[in-house]
């Protein structure tokens, strides 16, 4: 399993420290990478989180998959 996450249907108010700070309660965070719209420059909605191992990032699927965050279920 790869430690690079995909993180799908995020508020557009979600900001990458948001996604930092709520996968970081699941072990070290390398990277995170919020997709923007060329055009508009506003969020598209999804994302990617970058675990250090792929362990955390099993942690992270468990502990986040259907949570809430921004009033949307990830």
């Amino acid at each position: 399993m790869s430690s690079k996450l995909f993180v799908g249907n995020l508020s557009f108010n979600t900001t990458e420290n948001d996604l930092q700070d709520a996968f970081a309660a699941f072990g070290t965070v390398t990277e995170t990478n919020l997709m923007m719209d060329r055009m508009t420059n506003r969020p598209r909605g999804f994302g990617f989180v970058t675990m250090s191992s792929a362990e955390e990032a099993q942690k992270a699927i468990d502990g986040l998959n259907g949570k809430d965050m921004d009033g949307r279920a990830l």
